[in-house]
């Protein structure tokens, strides 16, 4: 029809005449997807990147003190090493210098997990094309150049001469040259492992095996001679080998390790070095710094094509609960998710209304509480930015004078231009302030508000919805009502009732999806609101605060939202919500406003009325205040007129005329009226701080923990994977190594398979559990507030859900590597194997849980825990043994519990064996040589054996105090 009108024809005419090409502007076309030249282009991501580089220089400092601590404890237990030179003496040099390898090399690890956080962002700039991927990576890595320079000279210049190296000047330099480039390797391949792995738990997976693999074949912990035949090339194919090579070579080709030694034709040094394996000319100390180098160039281009062509991951916005596919497949045919989104939160609506118009309220009675508060004050200490523009007050205000009431059954919002402090009050009468100072009267039910019986009867809907990732909505909203609803309701009566919430709330037929990580899995914005309001509600409040309800939502989501809030008010609860910026469509569901402005004072409170009658009435009534347009957004129009700058220009002062206004009396009244109890009321009063037992808490909370480590492959069969990949490896390097012990070296090969699982397995285990951890934090600390359960349940839930996973791993790692390194066959010796593993694997759990609680966010836990590892290798005991630790970092080596594993892995398997080996030259029995140079003594397992499993005993403890007590979420 269209095309046949008089218009069609004209319109068709019109495009079918060719265009005249030469009255286009020569800038209409683009002949280059990127706006910028590429000059500009690298300049503009230099800059930013230097900016992003200065504000989070905290890491970068935390980073290189951490390095000055370390250097000085390294420097001061390879103390002793500058007394003699003799072939003895050699052994502490070189596992100083693979210790100083270890530190550099591990100190570009963190550059791992802050590749991680800025991914989202480049991928994102990267398809809006932006800038193309090489104009990010490049600035990104030539920026950390002097990071690498700062760490190996401050390195080098505080251990190289305390240790006592070789003393010339040239060595020292040389010395320096190799670990910066080290450092430059080790940060280049940990952005490379970032950029292709692309998810912070399957990164440091993935990173922590290569990094294992590459100290593996890297000529210390086993030589190269020592290796089987057909893994030789792996020597020859990691940056630790020329790094050992460089350096060994930088020290034992000095002039004081040129002297013969008594048996052969050798030097000292050459003789060193032909037992390790390292046995090169001095030009390859050239070439081993030209290797660093090179990995660095091919790591650095493999960043910047990874960024290049590789796709980053996929957003998947529904996630369906496994158990529930075929049920929903059954009901809604082939039908989309997003077509169910629809007809939920479309299709359902009419009936639950219906239904709650009839019942008007839910399953279960509450009691209908009002709130009033008069002269509320608020104070914070001045930020030191103030201060420092003249303003010499102790004390700043954020809310004056702030008096009001919230009723039963009336949708109050809170509004008022950014920074008025709409949030802030909420936060104040709710009790979620972990600061400052409140001052004045705040009532409930006409009673004064006690915070833990207020916390029992109210809900707080946040604006972040943050919600455990792995539970699906129907079980998140069941754990809520689990934990917070009172013991003596029946289980079918909760049931009904979640039931009720789940259809009130209109999330019937996305139950059975898994929430998923915002951005990047599981619902979307909307529905994550609501979700937050159903767990809310369900847990029975009579009052019910919502900060920002349809904040990011677009109008329809907006709308189905505020649809979820009025049935919430329907059914007789006191219900605020903070708004900003609201559609007219939305702010016609409220029924009172009160109005704050910059300053933290009201300038209006009361009704709005039918189409916000009372409210344009009340605000036109003043001179000077603009008429409102026909049809203009109420909203809109009163935040414009009451901005600062507007009452400044206009003269006006709106918290004056408000104060002076019937408004304010007619507020007052109604204040006094609901500040006195009513007759026969009594006030709240509960028999216990949580509405479940002890008991009940820690239950709930492991069934939850159980779902969501069940659900988590990412987290838990990355975990299999690496055990069962080094587990592997270690069968491989080191196969049938267990029965060849005839010299010294062939026991250090052992204790070096050791030393390695206990180090690289448990640094594994550290690392994947702290981004877990974080992440579920966030919700302890919401669910924590909500007086859901105490610190105590929550910890021992997260830390007794790990013990048969731990004990998986290490069933999986002594099935394969007893039989293949060729441990002799023993019950006794199989079970000590096994019990050493399980307890160092567990206590790796809980320390990385006990760090994550110190930390402020994960990346400074994963620079944390770096630090923490290299301490951990330092006093193993396998670099430097026991015995010739200097005393004064003795009480160290005992403390640490790397050192307990080896001494119970190594005493059980043969501190108990009496064939006589060749130990430097001499005949000696194995049990005594292990009692002699590392202080092993197999009489002592027993004690060995408890503190094994008080290490993980003590972790837990630790973990549970500080994730009670330390609170980094401040409000």
């Amino acid at each position: 029809m269209f095309k046949a009108s008089d218009l069609g024809q004209r319109l068709n005419d019109d495009l079918s005449e060719p265009y005249d090409k030469s009255k286009s502007h020569r800038n209409a076309l683009s002949f280059s997807i990127y706006s910028l030249r590429k000059w500009e282009l690298f300049k503009a991501c230099m800059s930013r990147e230097l900016l992003l580089l200065k504000r989070n220089s905290f890491v970068y400092v935390f980073k290189t003190v951490q390095l000055v601590i370390t250097a000085f404890i390294a420097m001061t237990i390879f103390l002793r090493t500058q007394t003699t030179v003799d072939l003895n003496s050699a052994n502490y040099f070189l596992g100083a210098l693979y210790y100083t390898l270890v530190r550099l090399m591990t100190n570009g690890v963190a550059e791992l997990s802050l590749t991680i956080t800025r991914l989202p962002v480049v991928y994102k700039q990267r398809s809006f094309y932006l800038y193309p991927a090489w104009a990010y990576s490049i600035p990104a890595s030539i920026l950390k150049i002097p990071f690498s320079l700062v760490d190996s000279i401050l390195w080098t210049a505080l251990t190289y001469y305390v240790i006592g190296y070789s003393p010339e000047v040239g060595r020292f330099f040389s010395q320096f040259l190799l670990l910066f480039a080290l450092h430059l390797a080790s940060t280049s391949m940990c952005r490379f492992i970032a950029s292709i792995f692309q998810t912070m738990v399957t990164a440091s997976t993935c990173g922590a095996l290569i990094l294992m693999t590459l100290f593996l074949f890297g000529g210390f912990i086993i030589p190269k001679t020592s290796l089987p035949p057909w893994l030789s090339w792996g020597f020859w194919l990691s940056p630790m080998t020329y790094a050992q090579i460089g350096i060994a070579l930088n020290e034992f080709l000095a002039p004081r390790w040129q002297k013969e030694i008594s048996k052969g034709n050798t030097t000292i040094g050459r003789e060193v070095l032909t037992s390790h394996g390292l046995n090169f000319e001095s030009y390859f100390y050239w070439i081993s710094l030209g290797a660093l180098l090179g990995f660095t160039i091919l790591f650095d281009a493999g960043f910047v094509l990874a960024l290049t062509y590789l796709p980053a991951p996929k957003m998947s916005r529904a996630i369906i609960s496994k158990k529930s596919i075929s049920q929903i497949q059954e009901k809604n045919g082939s039908r989309s998710s997003t077509q169910l989104d629809n007809r939920s939160t479309l299709g359902t609506f009419s009936k639950a209304t219906e239904e709650t118009k009839s019942s008007g309220m839910l399953v279960l009675p509450f009691e209908p509480l009002t709130i009033a508060f008069k002269d509320v004050q608020y104070f914070v200490d001045m930020p030191l930015e103030m201060r420092k523009k003249g303003f010499n007050q102790k004390r700043l205000q954020l809310l004056r004078d702030i008096t009001g009431a919230f009723r039963p059954g009336i949708l109050t919002a809170l509004m008022g231009v950014s920074g008025a402090g709409k949030t802030t009050l909420m936060d104040v009468l709710s009790g979620r302030k972990t600061g400052g100072i409140i001052e004045g009267d705040i009532r409930i039910g006409g009673y004064p508000k006690i915070q833990s019986t207020f916390a029992r009867i109210s809900g707080y809907c946040e604006q972040n919805d943050i919600h455990s990732p792995q539970i699906t909505v129907k079980e998140s909203v069941t754990y809520s009502a689990w934990l917070r609803l009172p013991p003596e309701i029946d289980p079918e009566t909760k049931a009904r009732f979640v039931e009720e919430v789940i259809e009130t709330i209109e999330l019937d037929d996305i139950k059975d999806f898994l929430v998923g990580i915002p951005g990047q899995s599981g619902l979307s914005t909307e529905q994550r609101k609501r979700l937050t309001i159903a767990v809310e509600l369900v847990s029975n409040p009579s009052i019910i605060f919502m900060d920002e309800p349809t904040s990011g939502l677009d109008a329809r989501a907006a709308a189905i939202v505020m649809r979820a809030v009025k049935n919430v008010v329907a059914t007789g609860r006191t219900t605020v919500c903070t708004i900003h910026q609201p559609s007219i469509d939305v702010f016609e569901n409220f029924d009172e406003l009160i109005l704050m402005k910059i300053g933290g004072q009201i300038i209006y409170s009361g009704m709005l009325g039918h189409r916000s009658s009372k409210l344009i009435e009340y605000f036109e009534g003043i001179s000077g205040v603009p008429k409102i347009k026909n049809n203009y957004n109420p909203a809109t129009w009163m935040l414009e007129f009451t901005s600062a700058s507007v009452e400044a220009e206009i003269g006006l002062d709106f918290a004056k005329i408000y104060k002076e206004s019937p408004l304010y009396r007619d507020t007052i009244e109604l204040v006094q009226q609901l500040s006195e109890p009513q007759p026969g009321s009594s006030d709240l009063q509960f028999p216990s701080r949580f509405p479940q037992s002890g008991w009940v808490q820690f239950i709930a909370c492991l069934w939850k923990q159980h779902l969501s480590y069940w659900r988590s492959p990412e987290y838990n069969l990355a975990r299999f994977v690496f055990v069962i990949a080094a587990a592997l490896v270690f069968g491989a390097v080191f196969w049938q190594k267990g029965k060849e012990i005839k010299t010294e070296q062939d026991l250090f090969n052992i204790l070096g398979s050791m030393y390695s699982a206990v180090i690289f397995l448990g640094l594994n285990n550290c690392s994947s559990v702290l981004p877990y951890v974080e992440t579920e934090r966030t919700v302890l600390y919401r669910e924590k507030f909500a007086g859901m359960y105490s610190s105590k349940a929550y910890t021992f839930a997260q830390m007794a859900i790990e013990i048969p996973y731990v004990l998986l791993e290490t069933v999986f790692y002594v099935a394969i590597t007893y039989p293949t390194i060729g441990y002799q066959w023993s019950i006794y010796k199989l079970f000590w194997y096994f019990y050493a593993t399980f307890c160092t694997l567990l206590y790796f759990v809980y320390l990385g849980m006990l760090i994550v609680s110190l930390s402020t966010n994960v990346e400074v836990a994963s620079i944390l825990a770096t630090a923490v590892y290299t301490i951990l290798n330092l006093f193993s005991g396998f670099l430097m043994p026991g015995p010739k630790i200097p005393k004064w970092w003795v009480w160290c080596y005992w403390i640490c519990p790397t050192s307990w594993s080896l001494n119970g892995l190594l005493t059980s398997q043969y501190g108990d064996m009496n064939t006589e080996i060749l130990i430097f030259g001499e005949l000696k029995t194995i049990s005594s040589f292990i009692k002699d140079y590392y202080g092993f003594q197999h009489d002592r397992l027993g004690l060995v054996a408890f503190v094994l499993i008080a290490y993980p005993v003590i972790y837990a403890s630790l973990f549970a105090y500080c994730i009670g007590k330390v609170n980094f979420q401040s409000r």
